[in-house]
């Protein structure tokens, strides 16, 4: 035991593990079929083109994927960035601007151990991030060595983290820099003016903006700016200092084909390759033609969004305006405030055997106050079909109600 990397043990369990722990000795009602709104693993069916690509390229299991995409899957996914952000898809260069990932969850972890290093004068590097956040971000950290910084992202800041409170000591030693847009668990967009200033800073002060992109395509009302657009027409429409995500796994509901993009900056994406060379098998060559093919069809995605949309609308019905429900930019998440989202989480499992995570499990007290900001608040996400979350809303909502009148 004496040979674990002290690193690892510092890290705290993940907010799932967390969560099981919590539960364990709670028994849900008889009766009830439980419902499980913890965690985002789409519900909807993805495409038959999925299916039918990686069966037409299954001659290609035999053979060692290359690092860097095949010309297929570079060549579709340039095009989707072209079309969905116009002259900022332009800027990224297939052949040394962007690469596969494994589901962006591995290359955002992996992404850290390229940017942090060591600083100078001798200062403990930076990683910023947003408080509440996605937990790869602060494992990616700590892994580094270097300090996670924890940003507040309250109902004050817009629920992203307020750019202008960073002190330049801090932005100085800074590596990394972790923003989430449109964000989880808050569904917040940033809109250009943020995402200029943040790629402004990221240019000042010499560090990474790495911006998750994800939940971009399961939009509410009008299409999320994207950091492409803005760094196509701001201090000279290049790409220095920037890298984004993005993933299959909520556009096409395909998170078990593990399937996303690194796109940006050449010089950190030759860095990211060569350390995906020595620690990546590289995404299988017909899960890339899957890939291709889901990338080149926003058909799938169309329906997709509108299903999503729909169960924000009947939450909308449903809530009004309790619980401090908003209709988010972005993704199929609440973000409900409870007063305390941990025993929150307890009735809702023991009286109505619904399981839903809460917002402290994906926050951390805040360094100006000590207080965690997802403490009051607990995370539904909306992926069961339009009845069941209908009926269990409504159970939530008679739940708050009794709680009320306690």
């Amino acid at each position: 035991m004496s040979m674990l990397n002290d690193r690892l043990n510092a890290l705290e369990d993940y907010p799932f593990t967390r969560l099981r722990t919590l539960l364990t000795d709670i028994p849900a009602p008889e009766g009830r079929a439980a419902i499980d709104f913890s965690i985002g693993d789409p519900k909807h069916a993805p495409p038959a083109l999925l299916t039918e690509a990686m069966a037409a390229a299954a001659d290609s299991w035999n053979r060692y994927p290359p690092i860097a995409g095949t010309y297929d899957w570079r060549q579709a996914v340039s095009d989707w960035l072209v079309w969905r952000f116009g002259e900022g898809g332009r800027l990224i260069d297939p052949d040394v601007a962007l690469l596969p990932a494994s589901g962006t969850r591995e290359a955002l972890f992996m992404l850290a151990s390229a940017c942090v290093g060591s600083m100078p004068g001798g200062n403990e590097p930076a990683v910023l991030l947003p408080n509440p956040f996605y937990g790869v971000y602060v494992g990616a950290a700590q892994m580094t060595s270097a300090e996670p910084v924890f940003l507040t992202a309250n109902r004050q800041t817009g629920f992203l983290p307020d750019l202008d409170a960073l002190p330049a000591s801090l932005l100085d030693r800074t590596a990394l820099f972790y923003l989430c847009s449109p964000a989880n668990p808050q569904g917040a967009a940033a809109d250009v003016a943020y995402l200029q200033k943040a790629l402004s800073l990221a240019r000042r002060h010499g560090f990474v903006l790495a911006v998750d992109e994800c939940y971009s395509e399961i939009y509410h009302r009008a299409p999320p700016t994207g950091v492409l657009e803005v760094a196509a027409r701001f201090d000279g429409a290049r790409l220095d200092n920037l890298i984004v995500f993005n993933s299959l796994s909520k556009r096409s509901s395909a998170a078990g084909l593990r399937s996303g993009f690194v796109a940006g900056d050449p010089t950190v994406i030759a860095a990211f390759r060569r350390l995906r060379g020595y620690a990546s098998a590289g995404m299988p060559m017909p899960i890339q033609a899957a890939s291709a093919a889901l990338w080149r069809d926003e058909a799938h995605v169309t329906e997709n969004r509108e299903l999503y949309r729909a169960k924000i609308d009947t939450a909308e019905r449903i809530m009004g305006d309790s619980l401090g429900f908003y209709r988010p930019d972005a993704g199929f998440f609440l973000w409900l405030e409870v007063g305390d989202g941990e025993r929150a989480a307890e009735r809702l499992w023991r009286e109505q055997a619904i399981r839903v995570l809460p917002g402290a499990y994906i926050g951390r007290p805040a360094p100006e106050d000590g207080n965690n900001p997802g403490q009051p608040f607990m995370r539904l996400a909306l992926v069961h079909d339009i009845a069941v979350v209908a009926d269990a809303l409504t159970r939530l909502m008679g739940t708050f109600s009794a709680m009320a009148g306690d």
